[in-house]
C-alpha cells in the first residue's frame, strides 16, 4: 500500500471500476429480500449545491447497507426536466431550452459520479425526454378516461401588458417578473385532475404511513382540511335564486346579521345591477383581481369589503340579512361564500365592527351573560344557546346536530363535509413541458388523441419572445392537426402539463424504465414497490407527495398497479446553513460541491456532511469539521497502511489472548453493535460515524500500549477488516482501497455486513463510582454482573468508605449496576 492517502488517484480509479463492472445495476431477484431506496431526482439546474450532496449521501448510505445486509436493492436516478428556469433561460441566452437542460444533466450526472454514489445508471429517466414524457400523456388520458382529468374556468394571473399567463413564481410582489406590471386575475379555460375525489382517502391513510414524520402528516391533514358541518341555502329576497354557504357551526345560525361572497361570485354583479352600489362593488370586484389569494387571506391583510345593495333570507328565523362582498372570501373554497356570525367569529366581529354591522349573541358561557354591543372580541367557546327560538337552553355542541336535523327537515340544508384541498389545476401556459394530448374539433368538440399517436412530440425551432407567451400557440405546424374521429380540421392543446405530474409517477417508471410498450411492467412494479426509503426536503411535504400520493391511489383504481400507497417510509433531510443561513449566490456563503471534492475528496466531503449532524436537523457547515473529516481519513489509511502488509490474507477467528487483546475485541463488537442500530434504526450517522473514530481510536491505543512483538496480528487484521466494511457506505473510495490492500478480492461492497457477538461486549469486571451524599469518594472494580446485595457488602466493607462514614447512620444504599453506588448517610444522633 502507497504511505499517503491520495484521494485524487484513488477515488476516480474506484469510479471507473464500479462503472465497467456494473456494480450497482440491480436486476429482479427472488431469492432475496428487496429494498427500494430513492431520494427525490432533482432539477437539472447546472450544478449540484450541498443540499443535493446531503440528500444523496443520506441515500447512498442507506442504498450501501442494505446491499450489504443481503438486500437486492433499487437506487436510481433521474431528472425533473421540465419547468420554467428552462424556458426563461431561452429567452434570457437565446438557446432552446432542451439544449440548457441536456447540458445541465450532463455536467450534474458528472458531478454524481465524481461523489461515488452507488446508482443504476441503466435506469436514469428524464422527464423531458419523449420516451418518458409519452407515458404521462398516456397517464393523463387514463385520468381523463375516468372522469378525473376535465376542463373548466379557472382564475390566472394575467399580465395585461405581455398579455400572457403567468405561474405564480413570475409574479413578484404583485407584479410581472418580466416588465413590472401590476398582475391580474383572469378566467380562462384550464385544465384539472379531480383530486378532491381522493381527499377521504388521502387523509385517512396517513394512518397506515407509520414511517413518516409526525410533522409531515400534519401538513397533509391540514392542506386537505376536513371539515363537518353543515350547507345551509340562504334564498336572495326579491329572486329565485339561491346562496349555498357551508359552515362548521350550524349552531350560531341565528347569530346571521351578514352573508358575504367573493368578488368572483357569479352572483355579485347580478345582486348589484341596478343598485346605487353597483358601481362601487364593480370597482371593488376589479380590484381584487390585482390581489393574489395569499394577500387576500393574509391574518394581517386588513379585511375590506362592500355592501351590494342585495339581502338574503335566513332559513331558520326569516330574518333579512345584509349580501356584502369582501377580499377575505375565496371562490375557490367553499361555496364562495361566509355567513357572518361577528359574536362568535374574530373575523366576523373585526369586520362587523369596522362596518358597523350587528353583532347578535346566540351563545352565552356558562354564568355570564354577553351584551353583543360592548364585546370587545367574539366569544369562540362552548356554551348555552341562547336567542335561538326552539333550540334556546341547549348546550351548543348538541345544537350543531339538531339544527342540522331541522335545516334537513325543511329542505335547507344538509349535513355535509368539506375539504380545503381543491382540485389541482395542471395547465401551464408555457412550451418546456409535456404537452396536454388533447385536440380541438369545431365538429366533434374535445378529443382525446389516440394512444397509439402519443408522444404528441414538442417542437423545435420554436421562437422565443420577450413576452413568455408559449410558443406553441405561434407554432402552425403542432397547433394545426386532423380530429382523430372525424378526420376534418382541428387544432391541438397548447397548454402543457404542471411539471408535479410528470414527478408524481417517476418512482413507477423505474422499475422497468426501458419499457416501450407501458409505461410502466406490472410485474416488476408488484417486485419493487412500494418505495422502502423516500429521502428529501420538507419542502416538498404537501404538493409533491400529495400528488405522488393521489397518483398512487389512482392507479391502483385502474389496476395498473398493486399498492395504494408510494412511500413506506419518508426521512425529510434538514438544511445545509452557513453562518447561520441557508446557502445562496444571494448572500455569497455558497460552498461549491466542486471545490471541497478538488481540496478533500468526495469521501471527506460525504463524511462531513454525514457526520455534521443527524440528518433530519439543519446543519452548519464548518470549514473546521471538513478539515477534521479530511485528517481522520488520513488517519485510517495510516493505520491500515501500517498493518496491511502483515495481515493481508489473514482470515479466521483470532484468538484473544490478553486484556488488551479483549479490551480491543470488545470495542470492535461493541462498534458494530452501535452502527448497526444507528442507521437502521434510526438514521443517526453522525453517531454511527463517531463509533467508527472511537474504534479508530481504540486501534492506536492497542498499537501503542502494545509491543511490536506482542502485537495480536490476526486480531488486528480481524479489526481493521471489519473497520473497512463498516465505513465503507460512508467513504466507499478509500474503503475499497483500504480493502485491497488488506488482501480483499472482491468489492468491500460486496461483502456481508459484520454481526457483532453480544458474548465479546460482556466484559469481566467494570468500575464501579462509589459516591457518599452524592459525592464521589472512591472507585472500585467489581465482577460485571455482580448482584446488588453483594455490591452493598463489598462497598460497605471497603477500608476507605467504612472511615468516611465513620460517626454517620447508613440510610440507604443505592445501586445502579455496574456503575455507581451512592451511600446516602446521615450524623448519629
Amino acid at each position: 500500500m502507497e504511505a499517503k492517502y491520495n484521494f485524487k488517484e484513488i477515488e476516480p480509479k474506484w469510479q471507473r471500476r464500479w462503472e465497467a463492472s456494473d456494480l450497482y445495476r440491480v436486476t429482479e431477484d427472488s431469492s432475496k429480500p428487496k429494498y427500494y431506496c430513492l431520494e427525490m431526482f432533482p432539477y437539472p439546474s447546472g450544478n449540484l449545491h450541498m443540499g443535493h450532496v446531503r440528500n444523496y449521501s443520506i441515500g447512498d448510505v442507506v442504498a450501501r447497507f442494505k446491499r450489504m445486509q443481503g438486500y437486492n436493492v433499487l437506487h436510481p436516478m433521474g431528472w425533473d426536466a421540465f419547468g420554467l428556469p428552462a424556458e426563461n433561460a431561452a429567452i434570457n441566452r437565446g438557446i432552446p431550452p432542451a439544449e440548457w437542460t441536456w447540458s445541465n444533466i450532463a455536467n450534474m450526472r458528472r458531478q454524481l459520479h465524481a461523489m461515488g454514489i452507488s446508482y443504476d445508471w441503466d435506469r436514469e429517466v428524464a422527464t423531458c425526454h419523449p420516451s418518458y414524457y409519452r407515458w404521462t400523456q398516456w397517464l393523463f388520458l387514463q385520468m381523463y378516461k375516468h372522469g378525473l382529468a376535465y376542463r373548466k374556468k379557472a382564475a390566472v394571473n394575467w399580465c395585461p401588458s405581455c398579455a400572457t399567463v403567468l405561474a405564480n413564481e413570475q409574479v413578484v410582489d404583485g407584479a410581472c417578473e418580466r416588465c413590472h406590471t401590476p398582475v391580474m386575475r383572469k378566467d380562462l379555460e384550464q385544465w384539472f385532475f379531480r383530486i378532491t375525489a381522493y381527499a377521504e382517502r388521502l387523509l385517512n391513510d396517513l394512518q397506515k404511513l407509520p414511517g413518516w414524520p409526525e410533522k409531515v402528516k400534519i401538513m397533509q391533514e391540514n392542506w386537505i382540511g376536513k371539515s363537518t358541518g353543515a350547507e345551509v341555502i340562504f334564498r336572495v329576497e326579491g329572486s329565485g335564486e339561491e346562496i349555498p354557504v357551508f359552515t362548521t357551526r350550524p349552531d350560531t345560525l341565528y347569530g346571521v346579521t351578514y352573508i358575504v361572497l367573493a368578488p368572483e361570485h357569479p352572483l355579485v354583479m347580478q345582486l348589484a345591477a341596478g343598485k346605487p352600489q353597483e358601481k362601487e362593488v364593480e370597482q371593488f370586484v376589479q380590484a381584487a383581481r390585482y390581489l393574489s389569494d395569499l394577500d387576500r387571506t393574509a391574518t394581517e391583510k386588513e379585511k375590506e369589503g362592500v355592501f351590494t345593495g342585495a339581502y338574503a333570507v335566513n332559513p331558520v328565523n326569516n330574518e333579512r340579512v345584509p349580501i356584502w362582498i369582501a377580499n377575505y372570501v375565496l371562490m375557490e373554497y367553499g361555496t364562495g361564500a361566509v355567513m357572518g356570525v361577528p359574536a362568535h367569529d374574530q373575523r366576523d366581529f373585526e369586520f362587523a365592527r369596522k362596518y358597523n354591522l350587528p353583532v347578535k349573541v346566540v351563545i352565552q358561557p356558562q354564568g355570564q351573560e354577553l351584551d353583543g354591543a360592548t364585546m370587545t372580541a367574539a366569544y369562540v367557546e362552548d356554551g348555552i344557546m341562547v336567542n335561538s327560538g326552539p333550540f334556546s337552553g341547549l348546550p351548543n355542541r348538541e345544537g350543531i346536530h339538531k339544527v342540522t336535523e331541522y335545516l334537513e327537515s325543511i329542505g335547507k340544508g344538509k349535513a355535509r363535509v368539506n375539504y380545503r384541498l381543491r382540485d389541482w389545476l395542471i395547465s401551464r401556459q408555457r412550451y418546456w413541458g409535456a404537452p396536454i394530448p388533447m385536440i380541438y374539433c369545431d365538429h366533434c368538440g374535445l378529443v382525446p388523441v389516440p394512444e397509439e399517436d402519443l408522444p404528441v412530440i414538442l417542437p423545435e425551432g420554436v421562437e422565443f419572445k420577450p413576452t413568455g407567451e408559449s410558443p406553441l400557440k405561434n407554432c402552425p405546424e403542432f397547433v394545426n392537426t386532423t380530429c382523430p374521429q372525424c378526420g376534418g380540421p382541428a387544432r391541438r392543446e397548447t397548454d402543457t402539463m404542471d411539471t408535479f405530474v410528470c414527478s408524481s409517477w417517476y418512482f413507477l417508471r423505474y422499475t422497468s424504465p426501458h419499457s416501450k410498450e407501458r409505461a410502466f411492467e406490472r410485474d416488476k412494479v408488484d417486485y419493487w414497490m412500494n418505495v422502502d426509503q423516500y429521502i428529501g426536503g420538507v419542502e416538498h411535504a404537501i404538493l409533491h407527495l400529495m400528488y405522488a400520493r393521489f397518483f398512487t391511489k389512482a392507479l391502483y383504481d385502474f389496476g395498473l398497479i398493486g399498492v395504494e400507497e408510494p412511500f413506506q417510509n419518508l426521512l425529510t433531510q434538514g438544511m445545509v446553513l452557513k453562518d447561520g443561513s441557508k446557502m445562496s449566490k444571494s448572500k455569497g456563503n455558497v460552498v461549491s460541491p466542486e471545490e471541497i471534492i478538488e481540496r478533500y475528496g468526495a469521501d471527506t466531503a460525504r463524511l462531513f456532511i454525514l457526520f455534521a449532524a443527524p440528518p433530519e436537523r439543519d446543519l452548519e457547515w464548518s470549514d473546521q469539521g471538513v478539515e477534521g473529516c479530511y485528517r481522520f481519513l488520513n488517519r485510517v489509511w495510516r493505520l491500515v497502511a501500517a498493518y496491511a502488509g502483515a495481515v493481508r490474507g489473514a482470515g479466521g477467528t483470532p484468538a484473544v489472548n490478553t486484556p488488551a487483546d479483549s479490551e480491543l475485541w470488545r470495542l470492535l463488537h461493541a462498534t458494530i453493535k452501535k452502527v448497526t442500530e444507528d442507521i437502521e434504526q434510526r438514521f443517526n450517522f453522525n453517531t454511527a460515524i463517531s463509533a467508527i473514530m472511537e474504534l479508530v481510536n481504540g486501534c492506536y491505543r492497542y498499537q501503542d500500549t502494545v509491543a511490536v512483538n506482542e502485537q495480536n496480528l490476526p486480531l488486528m487484521g480481524e479489526v481493521l477488516r471489519k473497520l473497512v466494511t463498516l465505513l465503507a457506505p460512508f467513504a466507499p473510495h478509500i474503503a475499497e482501497e483500504l480493502w485491497q490492500g488488506l488482501g480483499g478480492r472482491e468489492s468491500v461492497h460486496l461483502e456481508s455486513w459484520p454481526a457483532y457477538d453480544p458474548e465479546a461486549l460482556v466484559t469481566e469486571e467494570v468500575t464501579l463510582v462509589v459516591q457518599i451524599n452524592g459525592k464521589v469518594r472512591d472507585r472500585m472494580q467489581v465482577p460485571a454482573g455482580l448482584p446488588e446485595e453483594e455490591v452493598k457488602k463489598l462497598v460497605l466493607k471497603r477500608e476507605k468508605v467504612a472511615s468516611l462514614l465513620a460517626g454517620q447512620q447508613v440510610v440507604k444504599v443505592i445501586v445502579v449496576p455496574d456503575k455507581l453506588v451512592n451511600v446516602v448517610a446521615r450524623r448519629a444522633s
